[in-house]
């Protein structure tokens, strides 16, 4: 089963541009979410861990 995906995908003309698309994507993907984790303000953080539990905005009809 493996050899005749590795022969259907050698086949295919330019694809070995898509792992370097994907990495490229999911690289900057987790930079950017480390830079906002690092950049975030304690206050918004405490502000939002702190939803689920607030009882004030509890509107069950």
């Amino acid at each position: 089963m493996l050899k005749y995906i590795k022969n259907h995908m050698e086949s295919i003309t330019g694809i070995e541009v898509y792992p370097m698309i994907s990495l490229l994507i999911f690289f900057t993907f987790f930079v950017l979410l480390f830079w906002w984790v690092i950049t975030a303000k304690k206050d918004y953080i405490k502000t939002v861990s702190n939803l689920p539990l607030d009882k004030q905005n509890d509107d069950i009809s």
